[in-house]
């Protein structure tokens, strides 16, 4: 399965052809970078970003495609056949009834590279910011594709979850983060690395704050990520 969903992102990548002015870059980091329309337009399609530092000042890029992509989201699961056979499968729907979320609805799909050394930083962050329900019920599933280790950028974990500090949500035709609560992110002994081997699903809930650090290193740390609520909570 693992080579199968490598074989699937880099067809995908292949296909993808973009002229300078379509180019969309994503960056957690520095969401002034972020191409808005383009998230907005991803949420019904598969749509490939950019890495913030896969160009030059020029806006040429500095690598070759294959290794200039951030991520492919967000709807692979409604509109890529090999992803929405993997995505639906029914073990998934038993991890989610022992987890208890009651009617579990796949919200959000993503295939994230994490590049060899222009992967980018992706900050801390609660997933129940960007997938709101009331109440609260978002689940975050993530695969590593690759071995993800510190040096290539693996996922960074709080030791616990909540409170909500921010939301992100669509004022327009853009987005803004709105400030709910000033309590700090982890860090210190409050935080601890998931180094995992390649086929390795870690589950959590959308109050648990995470995060990575860019990769420096030469192997790249590519995952699959699905996003699940419950039917029977209200979405945004």
């Amino acid at each position: 399965a693992v080579d199968a969903l490598k074989r699937r992102a880099g067809e995908i990548v292949d296909a993808f052809e973009s002229g300078p002015e379509e180019r969309a870059v994503f960056s957690s980091r520095d969401r002034a970078q972020l191409s808005q329309h383009a998230l907005a337009e991803s949420a019904g399609e598969v749509r490939c970003f950019f890495e913030e530092e896969a160009f030059d000042g020029d806006g040429r890029l500095v690598v070759d495609k294959a290794h200039a992509i951030n991520k492919i989201g967000h709807a692979l699961h409604d509109r890529d056949a090999a992803l929405e056979s993997y995505s639906r499968d029914p073990r998934l729907a038993a991890i989610a009834a022992e987890l208890g979320v009651a009617d579990p609805l796949l919200m959000q799909s993503m295939l994230i590279f994490k590049q060899p050394r222009i992967g980018g930083e992706v900050v801390w962050h609660q997933d129940a910011s960007f997938l709101i329900t009331e109440p609260q019920s978002v689940v975050g599933f993530w695969w590593a594709l690759e071995d993800a280790t510190v040096d290539n950028g693996c996922l960074w974990v709080a030791t616990q979850r909540g409170p909500l500090r921010e939301r992100y949500v669509r004022r327009g035709e853009g987005f803004v983060t709105e400030p709910l609560d000033a309590t700090p992110w982890p860090s210190g002994s409050d935080i601890r690395p998931r180094e995992v081997e390649a086929g390795t699903l870690i589950v959590f809930d959308g109050l648990l704050p995470h995060a990575s650090a860019p990769n420096r290193s030469a192997k790249s740390r590519l995952a699959y990520s699905l996003h699940i609520t419950s039917g029977r909570a209200a979405w945004s």
